[in-house]
C-alpha cells in the first residue's frame, strides 16, 4: 500500500492509476524512438545503452515479438532518471518546429519563383525592395533561363537554380533564433 502521512493525509508515492499513466508515457516515448533513422537518433541525446534495445525494436517486424521489444524498451527507459527522458522529450519536440520551420522555408523560395515566373520584372521588383542586397543581375538571368527552359520544355536546371539562390537569398535575410 502507499500510505499516508499521517499529519497532513497527503500520500506518499503516485497512484497506481498516475504510475500507469507515466509508464504508458514512456512507452509511447519508445514507440517514438523506435521508428526514427539513425541519422535522426543521432541529434537526440540518447543514451549510448539504450540504441541496441531501440534497433531491435527497429528491426523486429512481428507484431507480438516488436511489442514485447517496445514493452522491454520501455522498462530500459524508466531505469534512466527524469532529466534525461526530458532532454529526449525536448529534443524531439524542438525537431518538429524545426521541421515545420524549414518547410515553411520551402514554401516561401516556391511562392517568391512562382511569382517571378508569372510577374517578371513586378516580383523582381518587389523582392529587391524586400531584400536589397540581393544580385539583380543574376536573378534576372536565371529567370530569363528558366522561362525559356519551360518554353522549349527543356529540363528544368534554371528551374532549380532559381529556387537555390531565392532559398539561400531567403536564408540570409531571415533572423536567426
Amino acid at each position: 500500500m502507499r500510505g499516508r502521512d499521517p499529519d497532513t493525509g497527503e500520500y506518499y508515492s503516485p497512484s497506481r492509476s498516475q504510475q500507469r499513466r507515466e509508464a504508458l508515457e514512456v512507452l509511447a516515448l519508445g514507440e517514438t524512438l523506435a521508428t526514427l533513422s539513425d541519422a535522426e537518433l543521432a541529434r537526440l541525446p540518447v543514451p549510448e545503452a539504450l540504441l541496441p534495445h531501440i534497433r531491435e525494436a527497429r528491426r523486429i517486424t512481428s507484431h507480438i515479438a516488436r511489442k514485447r521489444q517496445l514493452a522491454y524498451l520501455a522498462k530500459q527507459l524508466r531505469r534512466e532518471d527524469e532529466d534525461t527522458l526530458h532532454a529526449i522529450r525536448d529534443a524531439l519536440d524542438l525537431h518538429g518546429e524545426a521541421a515545420r520551420r524549414e518547410a515553411a522555408a520551402l514554401h516561401r523560395a516556391e511562392a517568391w519563383r512562382e511569382r517571378l515566373l508569372t510577374d517578371g520584372d513586378a516580383a523582381l521588383a518587389a523582392l529587391l525592395a524586400e531584400h536589397p542586397h540581393a544580385d539583380r543581375q543574376h536573378l534576372r538571368q536565371l529567370v530569363r533561363n528558366a522561362l525559356d527552359e519551360r518554353r522549349r520544355n527543356k529540363p528544368p536546371h534554371a528551374f532549380r537554380e532559381l529556387f537555390r539562390a531565392l532559398r539561400a537569398l531567403l536564408d540570409a535575410s531571415s533572423p536567426e533564433d
